[in-house]
């Protein structure tokens, strides 16, 4: 075979459109956008107010085609396993056991946006620790991830490399994307770029809307 696959549009074709062309069969992942991360906590992501208003305009979008993740830490560091054991123990303030009621529920400005959208209760970092999410994505005929939320350099970028090893397209709102860490943040950013150019699109949400028919 030669010359790139079809679908493989050049990089250097014109900067509004996506790469790998039109969006379809797409779900939008909202990672961890909850009170846990935006309110005060040993886990403050301060930069979340600067993502809402990105994150609420993808959801406008396509509310109907939206999933938000949920981070769920156990009960105590003694309930967790193996080196989560000690991973907790240092982050002794955030277990359930710890925090407030209704700290780990999802922010309401987004689960107002999309009312219908499954909850994903996850104990990992990626999306795909929850137990829900694959025969979610597997019933609706998911062939592309549209991610956002927290953090790009934790929880966003460890479900970047599983949907890339299970063959999903995957493309990350930049601008709707964000991190307690901005040098981590930026250092994801930059590796996904540098690295994962042909199988991961790192692109604004007007540049998903535009090339997103959802309706």
């Amino acid at each position: 075979m030669t010359g790139a696959p079809e679908f493989l549009v050049p990089a250097d074709t014109a900067s509004k459109d996506l790469l790998f062309g039109p969006v379809k069969n797409a779900l939008h992942v909202v990672i961890d956008l909850q009170r846990l991360f935006a309110e005060d906590s040993a886990w403050t992501v301060t930069g979340i107010s600067t993502i809402l208003p990105v994150v609420e305009r993808l959801l406008d979008h396509a509310p109907e085609s939206a999933a938000c993740a949920r981070f769920i830490p156990p009960p105590s560091a003694d309930l967790a396993r193996g080196m989560w054991r000690d991973y907790y123990r240092y982050w002794n303030s955030v277990t359930t056991d710890q925090l407030a009621p209704g700290f780990l529920d999802v922010l309401p400005l987004v689960a107002n946006r999309a009312p219908t959208a499954p909850i994903l209760n996850k104990p990992g970092y990626s999306v795909f620790s929850s137990p829900a999410f694959r025969p979610l994505i597997d019933a609706r005929d998911i062939t592309t991830l549209i991610l956002s939320g927290v953090e790009t350099d934790v929880c966003v970028l460890a479900t970047v490399m599983e949907a890339v090893d299970l063959g999903l397209r995957v493309i990350v709102a930049e601008d709707a994307v964000v991190s307690g860490s901005p040098e981590g943040h930026a250092a994801a950013l930059m590796i996904l770029k540098e690295r994962f150019d042909r199988q991961v699109e790192i692109v604004s949400a007007d540049q998903i809307i535009a090339a997103w028919s959802a309706r």
